[in-house]
């Protein structure tokens, strides 16, 4: 009997299982929304009466970016009218170099990331004379620079930053350049605010060394931050260039596992003494950071959100009282869901409010 038992209740909660309904919503919200007659001021509040019932409300107040005909996105087009780029920047380490640093924009760049020749077949402008760069670790501005002339041809502009590291034996050490708050911003404005092309996230600047196999760069790119730095370099006058360095040495007590100093990480390397003539000691080298495609002909700002004024938990809602900063004439919307975890059913009521000055 146990045993019957035993395979009798697993499949007696499979069976249950198998049977729960979906829990279906009976009926859409009942109801209403009003606002009393008369003239409403910008600064004041408007009160509105709720009548009937639902499970959860929200509100679209109906002013820019709060708008229900837009819940489910909002493209705005601007057509090529043009944009603006800027950026901070700031150095760190003791480099000594010059001019190490140009900005660039193309219009005609095919986006082939994959090698140095390839970014060279396009066409770049050099802009850096028309931007203020750092001179120390403290963030600048660059400014703001009409980038338009780029646009006109209604494709993507891409942004470089060219970073030249000379050789560091005779010209002092590299430094590095750091760039934050990128922006490509448009010129025309939408409700009396400029809109974004692009921000530092969305740049997901690529870098691209002249000898990625040979000399690559120290550069980085995280999502707030693009840090350009040149190459290594080897120094004939470096420690382990000296055949009398401790490391080289078998009897050095760091490689005894009898010695108080014994160190169980250390490798003896093998001495390779500096070569003159390798040209990859300390090279003349380009690094690229190069943008995404930038458009510049729409705006995508996603989703009109609106204000939830009642949730399924909160007590009944009879009135709900809104301040409009602005004089204007608002279609104000008002939407009741009455919903469980499998259905929803929802209605939609929309008034017109005028607001004076």
């Amino acid at each position: 009997m146990m045993k019957l038992t035993k395979f009798l209740i697993p499949a007696a909660l499979i069976a249950l299982s198998g049977c729960e309904k979906e829990l279906i919503v009976d009926a859409a919200p009942d109801f209403d929304v009003a606002v009393a007659s008369g003239s409403f001021k910008a600064g004041e509040p408007v009160n509105f009466s709720i009548t009937g019932f639902a499970d959860i409300i929200s509100f679209y107040s109906g002013e820019p970016r709060k708008e229900y005909d837009f819940k489910d996105g909002r493209i705005v087009e601007l057509g090529y009218k043009g944009a603006t780029l800027s950026f901070n920047t700031g150095i760190t380490g003791t480099g000594t170099q010059i001019n190490d640093l140009s900005v660039l924009v193309s219009g005609d760049f095919n986006g082939d990331y994959s090698n140095l020749a390839s970014i060279k077949a396009a066409s770049w402008t050099d802009i850096t004379d028309s931007l203020k760069l750092a001179a120390s670790a403290t963030f600048t501005s660059a400014g703001s620079v009409d980038i338009s002339r780029f646009t006109e041809t209604g494709g993507p502009v891409y942004v470089a930053f060219r970073y030249i590291t000379k050789p560091q034996l005779e010209n002092g050490a590299a430094k590095t350049w750091m760039v934050e708050a990128f922006n490509v911003s448009s010129i025309e404005t939408y409700n009396n605010a400029v809109l974004p092309f692009m921000n530092q996230t969305f740049a997901a600047f690529t870098i691209i060394d002249e000898d990625p196999e040979n000399t690559p760069s120290r550069s980085t790119v995280t999502t707030t931050r693009l840090s350009l730095l040149g190459n290594t370099y080897e120094d004939p006058e470096s420690d382990k260039y000296d055949p009398e360095n401790p490391i080289y040495d078998p009897e050095n007590p760091i490689y005894d596992p009898q010695s108080h100093l014994y160190d169980p990480l250390a490798v003896r390397p093998e001495y390779v003494p500096y070569d003159p003539n390798n040209p990859y000691n300390d090279p003349l080298r380009e690094t690229w950071a190069i943008s995404a495609p930038i458009r510049t002909d729409k705006v995508d700002l996603g989703p009109d959100r609106p204000v939830g004024i009642r949730g399924i938990r909160n007590p009944r809602l009879t009135e709900y009282a809104y301040t409009f900063a602005n004089p204007g004439t608002y279609q104000v919307t008002f939407v009741g869901t009455n919903a469980t975890k499998d259905d929803q059913k929802t209605v939609v009521r929309k008034l017109t409010v005028t607001v004076a000055p």
